[in-house]
């Protein structure tokens, strides 16, 4: 194997450090059966680290033009261009190793590149993936989570293109109510950056335990293939074992997953080891003590308080369900 190119076959979730999140993820996408991935493979982190140094005395866009500006290594450019031909249209894509992570997905924060022909062209895209890292968002959106440039390093994902009728964004669990029941899926026609950019527009659907639930416009998806994605991304879900917001097209009668990533804006829920129903409301909220509790106070109310509280998101909560489980318990709660 290389040392600096790996097919996505051949990596899985435990080689982030090597080639990113959105390589590992996607590596690890292929080992899940009956998911499609687009053939591709990715310059690791090493090729970056070997290639670049950086002065973080420069500014940001004097360091990207060094960065776009640096050659590659002969040896990895030979290692890239044996994989390539000058007729297919490639996609290349960042994967940086704090990316699409379950604590920050770094979503849109570095830059990806459709439809590039050409070996030379795609040699230039992938440095100015590698020089992406040191945008202005992207270094703003280190600093507010506290993320050390030092600790960041770039590989490069390179996959065919594949040119589908519909593409869109899949998550897992509604991202607006946090439901974890129910999947929300956005459809365009044409490619899927226009959806992740926010350019159109999409269709959107909600599909709960395998049905369609709501529906906006439905001109790009048929119910079937509404239906079929959200096994897909249940599928994909079960693999990694929490939400996942993931990117998808549609090409002929066959869905390709280009990305996976844990969705991380969800507000977290007490954790329970059943698969019983659970009503759970917040005992702060019901005092009037609206902001989170540290985790000394969370302890203490937990160690005396008359009935099991459960921890999430800086909070405690009681479990109401066998209260309202009777019609005289429930018209007492309420």
């Amino acid at each position: 194997m290389s040392s600096f190119v790996f097919r996505l076959q051949d990596l899985d979730k435990t080689q982030v450090n090597l080639v990113g999140g959105k390589a590992a993820n996607l590596g690890e996408l292929t080992r899940i059966g009956g998911i499609h991935v687009p053939d591709g493979f990715c310059i690791s982190t090493e090729a970056f680290s070997r290639t670049i140094e950086i002065d973080p005395a420069l500014p940001a866009n004097e360091i990207r033009r060094i960065i776009e500006t640096t050659p590659i290594p002969q040896d990895i450019t030979e290692e890239i261009t044996s994989r390539l031909d000058d007729t297919t249209p490639y996609a290349i894509r960042s994967s940086a190793t704090a990316e699409d992570l379950p604590t920050a997905s770094f979503a849109g924060q570095q830059d990806s590149y459709l439809n590039i022909v050409g070996k030379e062209a795609v040699l230039k895209h992938i440095s100015k993936c590698w020089a992406s890292l040191f945008t202005d968002r992207a270094i703003a959106y280190r600093v507010r989570n506290g993320i050390d440039y030092r600790k960041v390093r770039m590989a490069v994902v390179v996959q065919k293109m594949i040119i589908p009728q519909a593409a869109g964004i899949m998550f897992t669990a509604d991202p607006v109510t946090s439901n974890r029941k129910t999947l929300s899926i956005d459809a365009a026609f044409g490619l899927g950056d226009a959806v992740v950019s926010g350019l159109v527009n999409p269709d959107t659907y909600k599909v709960h335990e395998g049905e369609v639930i709501s529906t906006r416009q439905r001109k790009v998806l048929s119910n079937r293939q509404i239906v079929q994605l959200g096994r897909i991304g249940r599928k994909i879900e079960a693999h990694f074992g929490y939400p996942q917001d993931i990117e998808w097209c549609l090409a002929g009668d066959i869905f390709y997953i280009v990305q996976s990533r844990p969705i991380t804006t969800l507000y977290p829920i007490p954790e329970s080891n059943d698969q019983e129903d659970h009503v759970y409301i917040s005992v702060g909220h019901q005092q009037m003590m609206t902001d989170p509790m540290r985790p000394l106070g969370l302890s203490l109310w937990q160690l005396i308080a008359f009935r099991p509280m459960f921890k999430a998101g800086g909070r405690l909560f009681v479990d109401v369900a066998q209260n309202l489980a009777s019609p005289a318990g429930r018209a007492a709660l309420l």
